[in-house]
């Protein structure tokens, strides 16, 4: 199975964050590297779960037989509705589900606030032969720590280094990891918002919290900005994908994925007994 074939440019250089990168210069309508549809995008993120799917497959495999400890670290963070969940459902959800470790960061708990803000992301480091998946993570708190005033301004500025030592850590005993923005229009946000208010089966994902957090949108984007100015390193980059077009958002990151996989340049592991061997043996019995 050969690499995506529908890519018209890479959009992992294209999406990267790097220097002089301004989130207000970004488009949140954009579909940076691919030249189709929405219709034609639905077709490649099939595509595209096959490659993916197999790469997973490998991954795992080499941790089982040859104890292989490389892993991926795929953080999802972005304002409230921006598509986390259709980033799990349609592009991890395409994955073998023992291959990969998901966490959903809320509000801390009594027991967490007791401790440092990393603490509870220790715990939660994908497992040796696993692609990790955090929906909401550490930089909550460098983000609305921050828009809400939840802990010191000397706090949050010490939490900036703390977490580019954790994950310089992390990339040094073997994890990949990918830090995705979703970048969502406040328009846009409003649009899904309303879908979700006009019916009763998306009343349960509505969050009246979400239209106070809309009242700090200039806030947090401000936020993001100082979380890519901050950490976005060679180890741990940053990646802004458009989110106004859900389909796109969604073949982006499988994309990102990919490519964390592919430049691990895994294969097969080799058997360790006589295959012939053992066709002769099953033949027979």
């Amino acid at each position: 199975m050969d690499r995506e074939s529908f890519w018209a440019a890479d959009p992992a250089e294209l999406l990267r964050v790097g220097p002089g990168f301004r989130l207000a210069d970004a488009d949140t309508n954009a579909h940076p590297g691919f030249e189709g549809d929405k219709a034609a995008g639905q077709a490649a993120l099939a595509e595209g779960a096959a490659v993916l799917n197999r790469l997973q497959e490998q991954l795992f495999a080499n941790n089982v037989v040859n104890g292989d400890e490389r892993r991926v670290l795929l953080v999802l963070q972005a304002m409230d509705s921006a598509g986390k969940g259709g980033i799990v459902n349609h592009v991890m959800g395409a994955v073998d589900p023992q291959g990969v470790q998901l966490a959903a960061f809320k509000k801390p708990t009594p027991e967490e606030l007791e401790h440092d803000f990393l603490w509870r992301i220790h715990k939660q480091v994908p497992a040796a032969g696993r692609i990790g998946v955090f929906d909401r993570s550490h930089y909550e708190d460098v983000l609305i720590g921050r828009v809400r005033e939840l802990a010191p301004a000397d706090e949050i500025e010490r939490r900036y280094g703390a977490i580019n030592d954790f994950e310089e850590e992390l990339a040094r005993t073997g994890t990949t990891i990918v830090k995705v923005m979703l970048h969502l229009s406040k328009d846009e946000q409003r649009a899904r918002l309303a879908d979700r208010l006009a019916r009763p089966d998306k009343h349960w994902k509505f969050n009246p919290g979400d239209i106070d957090e809309r009242s700090r949108w200039d806030d947090y984007q401000e936020a993001y900005q100082l979380v890519f100015d901050r950490t976005a390193t060679a180890d741990a980059p940053w990646f802004v994908v458009p989110a106004d077009r859900k389909w796109y958002a969604r073949l982006a990151v499988q994309h990102l994925v990919i490519d964390a996989l592919e430049r691990m340049a895994l294969e097969w592991p080799k058997a360790d007994y006589d295959v012939a061997e053992q066709q002769r043996r099953l033949a027979a019995s």
